[in-house]
């Protein structure tokens, strides 16, 4: 039986330890010993860049923006549906994660941060949104928890809020468009996505390809008009 290995380690600001393992072909992120992500799991992950971007295809000069690195797997699908001139920003918090992605995980998607279409921002998305240029993106896609109940990173309770919802709402294009993973359902969370003004869909999504079930879901919000 092949050894699960401990390939590095990191603290997020919140103190937690951050892990990066590897086992036979797959890697694996852990907090604080918690399983946290997986290579082995990453179609939902897919699937907010589908729902994100699926009416960028045809669209020159798409504004996209990415709120967690992860493993890189909504990156790929998104620069697989945008156009050669889109710009695809991410923002990751640790700059750990953006390291080991280009030493560790080149296997994976790490190769991909070199794609010319790609800029990376080692900081809060939050900060990143709260900047942007009225109007700016096109997509906003925001996995950078387990979702709006389940919090690993205390500090991004507030993009699930009015908070969040106001940067967002001023960062989107009209009609632009703001996906959101999240571990499960949560109607309060739908609900007050449609009181800040946003037509809502909820998604359910499959953790990996061959699930018998679609155990976690992704919120897609458009902006009106």
């Amino acid at each position: 039986m092949k050894p699960f290995l401990q390939l590095a380690q990191a603290q997020t600001p919140d103190g937690a330890e951050l892990t990066l393992h590897a086992h036979d072909t797959h890697f694996y992120l852990r907090v604080n010993r918690q399983p946290l992500m997986g290579t082995n799991a990453s179609e939902s992950e897919k699937i907010l860049a589908q729902l994100a971007c699926e009416r960028l295809q045809d669209k020159s000069a798409a504004r996209v923006l990415i709120g967690g690195l992860g493993f890189g797997f909504t990156l790929r699908r998104v620069l697989e549906l945008v156009s050669t001139d889109a710009i695809v920003q991410v923002a990751e918090l640790l700059p750990e994660v953006v390291t080991w992605n280009r030493e560790f995980l080149s296997t994976v998607n790490g190769l991909l941060l070199a794609d010319s279409r790609v800029e990376v921002f080692v900081e809060d998305v939050f900060q990143v949104i709260s900047r942007a240029p009225a109007a700016h993106y096109d997509a906003i896609l925001l996995d950078v928890d387990n979702g709006p109940i389940a919090m690993v990173q205390d500090g991004n309770a507030r993009l699930y809020q009015a908070q969040g919802f106001d940067a967002i709402t001023r960062a989107l294009k009209p009609g632009g468009r703001v996906t959101f993973w999240s571990a499960s359902t949560d109607h309060a969370f739908a609900k007050r996505l449609g009181k800040a003004g946003f037509k809502v869909e909820t998604v359910a999504a499959k953790a990996y390809a061959q699930a018998k079930r679609r155990s976690h879901t992704i919120f897609v919000a458009d902006r009106r008009m």
